[in-house]
């Protein structure tokens, strides 16, 4: 009695120990052991999909220049794309209007009037587009609003083709499923090697099972049902793990039958080591005959609690079946070269007898008759159609290089509209570029004129300088 003094544990029969409901005798790997529940809940861990399909590897026009894994890697949001264009938009603008009002010098000397120089040199876009008045010959001007509009219009046209790229990187292809009827020669055509992993989580062992005999096809009383020896489609092992004993049912080049499948075993009680059962684990497996790469696949776990809104720990235990309903369905993957695969899929669990308070469960303990945990594996075949399974390409070089265009339009549109606003409703930048060039011309010719006075006074002394001289010579 000492010994059931542990959390989680009742005696029964005076001497033997047992876990609550819903928990089960796990022993740690230094040796101790403990009543802990099921890991992963009701239904906890559920993953269904395909593995071992390579990247698409197909020819791509950017791959040759770019490296779209790279890129992908530094664009990992659109939004973060287009937040840092705004950023770096409002930052040149910025500048451009301090360079502006603080840049005011008659004399050009200041650094922020050469800055605004500098700008109106980037008028690359709108040099022929400035402001005219009528019947004046059109000519290239390079203007302080040009190049600030300029340099806008490119940040912007970047920031576009930057996310651009990154939507025909991320969603250059599209899966498609298209399902259509099912032929008997489609339905044999699909050569499978299935294998189906069921751990009951619990504190028992191989020892304790009972390895099914047979195999139920078609419906029970109806003129298609069959019973055949389990080696004749399947072959049996169980296998201890941490988590209780592990059924495994193997076929090797299977077809797709046109029956359902019911395979049932059990575990019983032993002196010492009672069949109980908090839940099942389970992991499908479906592989073409011949070809280990490519995998689907359906794995999890479950228990009673998934099923009841009383949220109580429940134990298996007694006569009645957990049946485990298992659909497949076939696909074919037409990018891997017509790869024929039957994915698994757990549409339902049957929970069996299950006792959720102790003293329920301590009755059954003492109760022979419910010394067993029963499970079926219900397996059905919906062949009725098929899933045909392929990539087709949404994203080409046509429509890439017409997209661009488009972008560096609209981009240079938008500002082209604002600087020609601007220039109609502020007549001072009418003719800004020839103010800003007639000062720098002025300060151009005072700099030569200081040249030359300096040449003059270190060559022929300061008198050569005086302008009542007029004879010419020294």
């Amino acid at each position: 009695m000492a010994a059931c003094a542990a959390a989680r544990m009742f005696a029964y029969n005076a001497t033997l120990c047992a876990c609550d409901p819903g928990y089960y005798y796990y022993l740690s790997g230094n040796g101790t052991g403990s009543c802990t529940p099921m890991p992963g809940g009701g239904w906890g861990d559920w993953q269904v999909g395909s593995v071992g399909a390579p990247r698409n590897h197909s020819l791509y026009f950017l791959e040759p220049v770019l490296s779209i894994y790279a890129i992908r890697r530094l664009t990992q949001s659109q939004a973060v794309i287009l937040e840092a264009t705004l950023a770096l938009l409002l930052c040149w603008l910025a500048f451009c209007a301090a360079a502006r009002f603080a840049g005011r010098d008659p004399r050009g000397e200041k650094r922020m009037f050469r800055a605004r120089y500098w700008v109106s040199r980037l008028d690359c876009l709108f040099d022929n587009s400035h402001w005219t008045g009528d019947q004046q010959v059109l000519r290239k001007r390079k203007t302080e609003l040009g190049g600030t509009f300029s340099v806008a219009s490119l940040i912007i046209f970047t920031g576009l083709l930057t996310v651009l790229l990154y939507q025909a990187i991320k969603r250059r292809s599209l899966e498609m499923h298209r399902v259509k009827p099912a032929n008997a020669p489609d339905l044999l055509s699909f050569v499978n090697d299935l294998e189906f992993h069921i751990t009951t989580v619990s504190s028992m062992s191989c020892t304790q099972a009972v390895a099914p005999l047979t195999v139920a096809m078609g419906t029970p009383g109806f003129m298609d049902f069959r019973v055949v020896p389990l080696p004749a489609l399947f072959n049996y092992s169980c296998t201890n793990t941490s988590q209780g004993p592990s059924i495994t049912l193997r076929c090797n080049g299977c077809r797709v039958p046109p029956r359902d499948h019911y395979v049932s075993w059990q575990f019983v009680d032993l002196p010492g080591q009672p069949a109980t059962a908090v839940g099942f684990q389970f992991n499908l497996t479906a592989r073409q005959h011949g070809n280990n790469q490519h995998m689907s696949f359906v794995s999890g776990t479950m228990n009673s609690d998934g099923y009841a809104d009383d949220g109580k720990l429940k134990t298996f235990r007694g006569r009645d079946s957990n049946v485990l309903k298992i659909q497949l369905f076939p696909q074919i993957y037409n990018n891997l070269g017509n790869l024929r695969l039957l994915q698994p899929l757990v549409q339902d669990f049957t929970q069996g007898s299950t006792f959720s308070d102790v003293g329920s469960l301590n009755s059954s303990l003492q109760n022979p008759r419910d010394g067993v945990v029963n499970t079926t594996l219900y397996i059905s075949y919906l062949s009725d159609y098929i899933v045909e399974i392929s990539k087709e390409s949404v994203v080409g070089p046509v429509s890439v290089l017409a997209s661009i265009g488009g972008l560096y339009a609209f981009s240079v549109a938008i500002c082209l509209c604002l600087m020609a606003q601007c220039e109609a409703r502020i007549k001072k930048l009418h003719d800004e570029d020839t103010r800003m060039l007639k000062i720098l011309s002025k300060r151009r010719a005072q700099r030569n004129w200081d040249k030359v006075r300096k040449f003059v006074m270190y060559t022929w002394g300061l008198s050569s300088l005086d302008p009542s001289d007029r004879t010419g010579g020294s």
